[in-house]
C-alpha cells in the first residue's frame, strides 16, 4: 500500500505521520470521554431520573465502555504487530466512528449499553497504533518530542467534547465525534508504514504474541510495571472528574457541578501537563524522573481536591485543571511502554498497556461504588487514590530508564 520509511537523523517533528496520528488520537479522546460528559442527559433521555440509579447505570455503561476496550486493546495490538500498524489505524477510527453515530439513535439502555461496548473496542487501538508508528519513524533524539505532540494534541479533544456536550443535544454530540473519525480516514491515505516492522515481516520470528508477556517472568513483571504507572490518571479521570457531581455535592458545594465543565477543564490541565512532562523529559533526559515528579504532585493536588468542603465553584473548577495537569504524563507513559519491549511485540504492549490502564476504571468504579456506603464517598475516593498512587510509584521506581533507547531490536 505505502512505502515504509525508516527513522533518519533529518526526521521532521512535525512529520505527516505525527500530524496525522495526532489528530487521530485527537477524535479517539473526543468519543472516549464523551459518554462521561451526557452521562446525565442521555440517560434521563432514555427513562433513568432517580439520582442513585444515574449512578449505577453511568458505572454499568462505563464498565461496557472500558470491557471493550480491554478485548480491543489485545485484538488491535496483536493485529497491529501481524498487519502493521497503518491497519490499525484504519480499522480501529472505522469502527468506533461508526457505533458512535449509532449511539445518537439509541432507544434504549441495552442497545446504548452494547454500542458502549463496541465503540470501546474501536476506541482501543488508536493510541497504541499511533505511537508505536511515531516511535519507530523518529529518531530515538526526537520520539519524546513526536509522541508528546501526538498525546497533548489528542487529549485536547477533550475540550471539543466538553463544549460540544455543554452546549448542544447529547445525540448531536456522539454525531460530530463519530463524523470527524469518518473525515479523518481521508487523511490517512498517504501515511507511511514503520521501517521497522517492515523489517520484522522479513525475520522468522514471532509477532504479536499477546501469551508470551506471561510467559516469561521478567517480561510480565516489565509488563504490569507499565500498566500500573499509569492507574493513577485514570483514577482521576474515571472516578474523581466522572463523578465529579456526586463529589462535589459530597463537598457541599451549592451550585451543582457539571461533569462536561469538569471533563473540559480536567483535559485542559492533561493537556498543559502532558507538554510540560514531555518537554521536561526532553530537557532532563529522563522518564522515570518525571512521572515520579508528576506522581507526588498529583498526590498533592488529589488531597486538596477531596479536602475541599464548601469551596466555590470556580475554585473546584480550578482543582480540576490542576488535577489534569497532575496527571499530565500520559504522554510520557505510552512512550515508556512503547521504549521498553521488541519490535516484534511493540504494538501489542503499546496498544494493550493503555487499554488495560481504562480497563482499571471498570475495578476502581466497581470499588468506589461498593465501598461508598461504608466508608462515606469522599472516604472512598480518598483510599483508591491513595493505593493508586503508591503502587504507581513502586513500579516506576523499578523499572529500567529508557530515554534514548535504540528500539529496533526484537524480543
Amino acid at each position: 500500500m505505502n512505502a515504509p520509511n525508516t527513522p533518519s537523523p533529518s526526521a521532521k517533528i512535525l512529520s505527516s505521520t505525527v500530524i496525522i496520528a495526532a489528530l487521530g488520537y485527537f477524535v479517539d479522546i473526543y468519543d472516549l470521554v464523551l459518554f462521561s460528559i451526557v452521562r446525565v442527559d442521555s440517560l434521563q433521555d432514555l427513562g433513568v431520573t432517580q439520582p442513585e440509579e444515574l449512578l449505577e447505570k453511568g458505572v454499568y455503561l462505563i464498565n461496557m465502555q472500558m470491557t471493550g476496550m480491554l478485548l480491543g486493546g489485545i485484538f488491535w495490538g496483536v493485529l497491529g504487530d501481524k498487519r502493521g500498524r497503518i491497519s490499525v489505524l484504519f480499522g480501529s477510527i472505522l469502527l468506533y466512528s461508526t457505533a458512535n453515530i449509532l449511539n445518537g439513535f439509541v432507544s434504549n439502555l441495552e442497545l446504548y449499553a452494547w454500542l458502549r461496548f463496541i465503540a470501546g473496542v474501536g476506541l482501543a487501538g488508536e493510541l497504541g497504533a499511533g505511537i508505536t508508528l511515531v516511535s519507530e519513524v523518529l529518531p530515538k533524539e526526537k520520539r519524546g518530542y513526536g509522541t508528546t505532540i501526538v498525546a497533548s494534541v489528542g487529549i485536547s479533544g477533550a475540550i471539543l467534547a466538553g463544549v460540544i456536550g455543554e452546549y448542544f443535544h447529547w445525540r448531536t454530540a456522539y454525531f460530530v465525534g463519530g463524523g470527524l473519525g469518518l473525515l479523518l480516514l481521508l487523511l490517512r491515505v498517504g501515511v507511511y508504514e514503520s521501517g521497522m516492522f517492515a523489517r520484522t515481516q522479513r525475520q522468522k520470528v514471532a509477532k504479536g504474541n499477546f501469551l508470551s508477556l506471561f510467559t516469561n517472568g521478567a517480561r510480565f513483571y516489565k509488563y504490569l510495571k507499565c500498566i500500573l504507572i499509569g492507574v493513577p490518571i485514570w483514577f482521576v479521570i474515571g472516578v474523581l472528574i466522572t463523578f465529579s457531581p456526586e463529589i462535589g455535592q459530597a463537598l457541599g458545594i451549592t451550585v451543582p457541578v457539571s461533569a462536561a465543565k469538569g471533563i473540559a477543564y480536567s483535559y485542559f490541565g492533561l493537556t498543559v501537563g502532558d507538554l510540560a512532562s514531555g518537554l521536561l523529559s526532553q530537557k532532563l533526559r529522563s522518564r522515570k524522573r518525571v512521572v515520579v515528579l508528576f506522581l507526588l504532585l498529583l498526590a498533592g493536588i488529589i488531597s486538596l481536591f477531596l479536602l475541599a468542603q464548601g469551596a466555590s465553584e470556580g475554585y473546584f473548577y480550578a482543582l480540576c485543571v490542576a488535577l489534569g495537569f497532575g496527571g499530565g504524563y500520559w504522554a510520557i507513559f505510552v512512550t515508556i511502554a512503547a521504549e521498553q519491549f521488541g519490535t516484534n511485540i511493540r504494538a501489542t504492549v503499546t496498544t494493550t498497556v493503555p487499554n488495560f490502564v481504562r480497563g482499571a476504571v471498570v475495578l476502581l468504579t466497581l470499588s468506589f461504588k461498593e465501598l461508598q456506603d461504608t466508608l462515606g464517598l469522599l472516604e472512598t475516593a480518598a483510599l483508591l487514590g491513595a493505593a493508586t498512587l503508591a503502587i504507581a510509584l513502586l513500579a516506576i521506581s523499578t523499572l529500567p530508564e529508557s530515554f534514548d533507547k535504540d528500539l529496533d531490536y526484537i524480543e
